[in-house]
């Protein structure tokens, strides 16, 4: 169904006649929604210190796993001491809780987990965000800014800064409601945000017509593969070209990943999940005897596989994001303004 959907979202079809009604309905519950938040018959809630939001407007992956963490890290370099919090998303948790390098996938959702791995910064989680804020400024009172990985449509938070990711090459799909197109608020909603990144764009001249917030691009660069066996040993792409290669993927966009190690000079057989799909050995038995290339965010779910009796040579590819310089410099102004509002 999963597959489906995504190829209606690339266009319109006879099918959009018995989908789009399903949106406009979509349309009216959120419209209300929002309306009922600004009116204050919905409470939204405050936290005692600067929140800036990083999310998207469409279903999929866009990249904001790793801009919160790029993003962490530079508003720790310019002196502020951020958290993150996250909803969790395929873990069981019901109350917010800390997440630590260890904690289990299960339990706190797969994309928490690799930014604990990948941050010095304290990560909450929580299906409520405003939880997730209070618990984990109640465990780390030291923390001063506070960005949330996904969360634009949660507006339960207020928010001070608000940053939407949107992958250059696949854009807004057919710009239609879900479920007859990919977006979870109309297009026009990225004109309200603070600023816009764009995961891998080539050519920004037309988004740049089309929205009013400044417009920064981002590439994910990754190109050293580490081994789920031990954690530590690393390889790059030559290491792998005369071996049977299979590249897994349980994420918003497999594609990506596939074309990523396409870029790279490898040939491989492609298997995707569905996102946030939660591994077991029996999905990698039918690679018996391969080499397995996954993302990183498939990684932390199959990090206690590799150490067990998988019957594969299991490898990730960390990437990071590059972000233009401009985009902390915009951030760092809007947050300074917001420090004298208060």
């Amino acid at each position: 169904m999963a597959d489906w959907l995504q190829k209606q979202w690339e266009g319109y079809s006879i099918w959009h006649l018995f989908l789009l009604p399903l949106s406009f309905i979509f349309f009216l519950l959120g419209a209300v929604r929002k309306y009922l938040f600004s009116l204050g018959l919905l409470r939204s809630h405050k936290l005692p210190v600067s929140v800036i939001v990083v999310g998207n407007i469409s279903v999929g992956g866009t990249g904001k796993t790793p801009l919160v963490i790029a993003l962490a890290a530079q508003l720790k370099k310019a002196g502020f001491k951020p958290g993150i919090i996250s909803r969790g998303y395929g873990g069981s948790v019901k109350e917010a809780m800390e997440v630590f390098a260890h904690s289990l996938p299960s339990e706190v959702g797969d994309e928490p987990l690799l930014i604990a791995k990948r941050s010095t910064s304290p990560v909450f989680v929580s299906k409520n965000r405003v939880d997730a804020g209070l618990a984990l400024l109640k465990a780390h009172p030291e923390v001063n800014v506070i960005v949330s990985d996904d969360g634009l449509q949660h507006y339960r938070l207020q928010r001070d800064i608000e940053v939407a990711v949107i992958d250059a090459e696949r854009g807004l799909g057919n710009a239609l409601l879900l479920p007859a197109g990919p977006l979870r608020e109309i297009s026009c909603r990225l004109n309200t945000v603070d600023t816009i990144v764009m995961t891998n764009a080539n050519s920004q001249g037309l988004i740049k017509q089309r929205y009013l917030p400044p417009i920064f691009n981002m590439q994910l660069s990754g190109d050293v593969f580490v081994s789920l066996i031990d954690g530590k040993t690393q390889q790059t792409a030559p290491f792998f070209k005369k071996k049977p290669l299979v590249a897994l993927a349980g994420i918003g966009r497999p594609q990506r990943f596939f074309d990523h190690l396409g870029k790279m000079g490898l040939f491989f057989e492609q298997k995707s999940f569905a996102d946030h799909h939660a591994f077991t050995a029996q999905d990698l038995l039918p690679f018996a005897g391969k080499t397995i290339l996954m993302t990183e965010k498939d990684a932390v779910k199959c990090a206690q596989l590799a150490k067990g009796d998988a019957p594969c040579d299991l490898w990730m590819l960390p990437v990071s994001a590059n972000i233009e310089p401009e985009f902390i410099e915009l951030v760092l102004s809007k947050l300074a303004v917001v420090s004298k509002g208060k």
